[in-house]
């Protein structure tokens, strides 16, 4: 049976919701003042920040538990910032201030975060679609809908990998992961690996890969690299000067972020953990070419080499897809929302928060995105719904919940 949701119900579109009964117990319709859409980091920020204006609101969140996104990467990765910055506004992260996370224990505070600030998260809810219909904004998922004054879009940027197309040209034999999957070595055929993409990602699994007996070839652009180990006493004194200048200099509101903005969304991280020397200590030999195609079923470097490996990892990054949000709003050439401060354009009542670089170069950050999150928070609350309706809940038969 397909499953119908009407945006705003008038009274005699309400009356004759009515009258589909066995619809009506497959179908739930909900409304919040505001609808938040991705459980991280960027939507639990943004949800205390809502919590504390006193609007109504819910998160929805595809996987199965709060931080799922961060216990699906690789199983050895930590963070590159300390735990006395991976904390959100209003909880510390629970660790001593020099550590270094681990991706799972990202995961289990982010789910203490959501716990000790009782936001109203809905797990395993997954947005196939959100429109606007009769000034409001209508979220489609599984069996569900949200109806909404504002919606918040924090998924983040690990919807699609990015991969050349000629990755399906290379042999059959070859093992071919991109880094969203990598967990670690034992998913790699014995045999010489190549790590395409040379940035702090790409550097770690290499390193990782070489320490387990293979021989790894790490290709791509230079893209620098910190002066120190970002673990030394000397790392996280330039991490500090890193953030501040990320926070302050870095910005969209100054020339020199502007012309920095599309190379940081695009030309990938400086080495952090693992730089030149550490990779060379371990036995990655670093080639500056880029993969540019398939000969004889080998990936072939814009130098001439054809490489005779047996595993292919892609550390590519991503590709922005927003094709789900069926709204007229504007995408720069980078494919990411045209925004300011988190609000865009053009749609009343629609925000960004996550995104890299939103609003300067600490926006990427755990410890940067909570202003950008604060702000849009901020600005939720004080600007007029568009609608101009109250928000007041009422509950109808059925379990459906209509708005005054």
């Amino acid at each position: 049976m397909v499953n119908r949701c009407d945006a705003v119900p008038s009274p005699v579109a309400y009356g004759r919701l009515l009258k589909h009964d066995e619809e009506d117990q497959m179908q739930r319709t909900e409304h919040y003042q505001t609808v938040v859409i991705g459980g991280g980091q960027a939507g639990l920020a943004t949800g205390y920040f809502l919590k504390q204006h006193g609007r109504e609101f819910v998160v929805l969140d595809s996987g199965k538990r709060i931080g799922d996104g961060w216990r699906g990467r690789w199983d050895s990765l930590r963070l590159y910032s300390p735990a006395s910055r991976d904390g959100l506004p209003g909880m510390a992260f629970p660790a001593p201030r020099a550590s270094y996370p681990t991706a799972g224990e990202m995961a289990d505070y982010l789910e203490a975060y959501a716990a000790e600030h009782e936001l109203p998260v809905r797990n395993g809810v997954t947005v196939t679609s959100l429109t606007r219909e009769d000034d409001r904004y209508v979220v489609r998922a599984n069996e569900a809908c949200f109806v909404a004054e504002d919606v918040v879009v924090a998924t983040g940027v690990f919807r699609r990998p990015r991969l050349p197309e000629f990755a399906g040209e290379l042999d059959p034999g070859i093992t071919q992961i991109h880094s969203s999957d990598y967990r670690n070595p034992s998913q790699l055929t014995d045999g010489p690996v190549l790590v395409v993409g040379a940035s702090h990602s790409g550097s770690d699994i290499a390193y990782e890969a070489a320490t387990a007996g293979h021989d790894v070839v790490l290709c791509g652009p230079d893209t620098g690299q910190l002066p120190a180990q970002v673990e030394t006493r000397r790392g996280r004194f330039l991490f500090r000067v890193l953030f501040l200048v990320g926070t302050h200099v870095l910005t969209v509101d100054t020339p020199f972020g502007r012309r920095m903005r599309p190379h940081i969304r695009h030309g990938g991280g400086p080495l952090l953990r693992y730089r030149r020397k550490e990779l060379a200590a371990a036995g990655v030999e670093r080639v500056l070419a880029r993969t540019c195609g398939v000969e004889a079923g080998r990936p072939l470097l814009d130098d001439g080499q054809a490489l005779d490996v047996r595993n292919v990892i892609w550390c590519t990054g991503f590709r922005p897809d927003y094709s789900w949000m069926r709204l007229p709003f504007e995408t720069g050439e980078d494919g990411y929302p045209e925004q300011y401060r988190g609000v865009i354009a053009g749609s009343p009542g629609l925000y960004v928060v996550g995104l890299p670089f939103q609003h300067s170069f600490a926006s990427m950050l755990i410890g940067g995105m909570g202003r950008d999150a604060e702000r849009v928070a901020r600005h939720i609350a004080t600007v007029p719904a568009p609608s101009g309706r109250s928000s007041e809940r009422r509950t109808a038969p059925a379990g459906r919940q209509v708005a005054s």
